[in-house]
């Protein structure tokens, strides 16, 4: 053999094995090998770890699962809901914002008759939970001296708002309810004022009036209302006393609606009344969070950039639409399982559009796009048995025979060439090893609008730049 043709074989050799050893290294890279039960969602948790809260700043706010350990709202441990119950409150919060996009003004002409209402507006029999408020619990302080409430927080909510004395009809929350006349810093909005016509624009109604006090009123989707007093009090943030001064809010004395023991709703929206908007002139219209994992441990809420500066975020455009102006819109372009991306057109995903909620559990998409990534996953999945379909989520497993499972990986893709690539709490979702799902759910229709949940936002930074109309992903967020 001449030296060429042995330096041939040998070049061949050496590029078959670097090639063997690039697909397995790929292989290792493209999938999870994790033991089943640790993506148990709701496996019991009775010690809180709250080191990821530390380092945050002042602006700061811890994040708690509502019904876990780490909780404020102690009392809720008691009616943990089942996943069963969980998923039916998700799918009627879709419904909800695909009817109703944004929260209808209620009509009242005095807000002191308890009986009018009633019989106008037909008081819930549904939960609150379709507003997501049953996910993630922030702690704010409100008037001087500050009153400590617990807040459900939602970014497709706009304006805050708490219970107020005295109660028309008020739900059992957790803490003391709000006394505005022990805050020294507290006034109603007149009628006359342009805020009064303001907030009523802002959610699509007629300002209502009650003896010259401009009266709010949101009735949500699943009817569950609130309704009371238009007003301002100084807001504090974070455990560094981060103060927001004459900050706009509900002040609600009729409240119905199963909203937990929570004290009312932190709206951060895109409305010139949410936190977001009037905290702009101190934190640039910038907030981010971390959801976490686990009820045992916790994430936080943070305004202005903070520590985050010095991490590594990757960016998409935030859109916006016209018709749906409290929501944030992003430029969902793809999907990948394993590491091969699926042939789905972005015109899938553009049709009826895509927002991203901090309330929605599990992520909607479009059918078609649905349909290729289940045909993927399935396929990767073929040693597995099935098990049956757990309510809205039909691609299910039984992991019982099995100590470790080995799960494809998933990645989200996004213009400007983000991505969000899903930890295995991100992909499959449930409370028993014999049936764990695919934590995703298709569309019935092509324009209905998808949704990125939170199930798949869970330990990443989630980073809002309103202002640069810009949103970050950024991993280890909770850490």
């Amino acid at each position: 053999m001449n030296t060429f043709s042995s330096f041939t074989n040998m070049f061949l050799l050496l590029c078959s094995l670097a090639l063997l050893l690039s697909n397995l290294t790929e292989a290792e890279y493209l999938s999870y090998t994790f033991h089943p039960s640790s993506l148990l969602s709701s496996a019991s948790h009775s010690i809180c770890d709250s080191s990821s809260s530390k380092g945050r700043g002042p602006s700061s706010l811890l994040v708690s699962h509502r019904h876990g350990p780490c909780s404020p709202l102690e009392s809720e441990m008691a009616s943990i809901p089942t996943q069963e119950e969980i998923l039916k409150h998700d799918k009627e919060r879709v419904e909800s914002i695909r009817q109703r996009v944004r929260p209808k003004m209620v009509e009242v002409d005095r807000v002191k008759q308890k009986a009018m209402l009633q019989k106008a507006l037909g008081l819930p029999a549904k939960s609150g939970l379709t507003l997501g408020i049953g996910n993630y619990i922030v702690t704010v302080g409100l008037g001087t001296p500050k009153k400590d409430l617990s807040l459900a927080f939602d970014t497709g909510s706009d304006l805050t708002w708490t219970q107020c004395t005295p109660c028309g009809s008020c739900y059992r929350q957790a803490e003391p309810i709000f006394n505005p006349t022990q805050s020294s810093t507290y006034s109603n909005i007149t009628c006359s004022s342009e805020l009064c016509s303001a907030v009523a624009a802002a959610t699509s109604a007629s300002p209502a009036c009650s003896s010259s006090t401009c009266i709010y009123g949101i009735q949500y989707g699943d009817k569950s209302i609130t309704l009371g007093y238009f007003a301002k009090d100084t807001l504090t943030l974070g455990t560094g006393g981060a103060f927001v001064p004459n900050f706009y809010f509900g002040c609600g004395e009729y409240n119905q609606g199963l909203y937990g023991v929570s004290a009312g709703i932190l709206g951060l929206g895109r409305n010139k009344f949410s936190a977001v908007s009037q905290t702009a002139s101190t934190y640039g219209n910038y907030f981010s969070y971390c959801l976490p994992s686990s009820p045992s441990s916790t994430g936080h809420l943070t305004f202005g950039q903070g520590a985050l500066l010095s991490k590594a975020i990757n960016y998409t455009s935030l859109l916006t639409s016209s018709a749906n102006p409290t929501f944030y819109f992003v430029d969902f372009q793809g999907i990948s399982v394993g590491g091969r991306r699926l042939a789905i057109s972005p015109t899938v995903f553009s049709r009826g559009g895509t927002i991203i909620d901090s309330g929605t559990v599990i992520t909607r998409l479009p059918p078609d796009a649905y349909t290729a990534l289940k045909g993927a996953f399935s396929a990767a999945m073929v040693k597995y048995p099935q098990s049956p379909p757990k309510s809205i989520l039909d691609t299910c497993y039984d992991f019982s025979n099995y100590t470790v499972v080995s799960v494809p990986k998933v990645s989200l893709w996004f213009g400007g060439g983000a991505s969000l690539d899903l930890p295995p709490t991100g992909i499959l979702y449930g409370s028993d090893i014999s049936q764990l799902c695919l934590a995703f759910v298709g569309n019935s229709d092509a324009g209905d609008m998808g949704t990125i949940g939170n199930v798949q936002q869970q330990t990443f930074d989630v980073v809002y730049d309103v202002s640069g109309a810009k949103l970050g992903f950024g991993a280890g967020g909770c850490n």
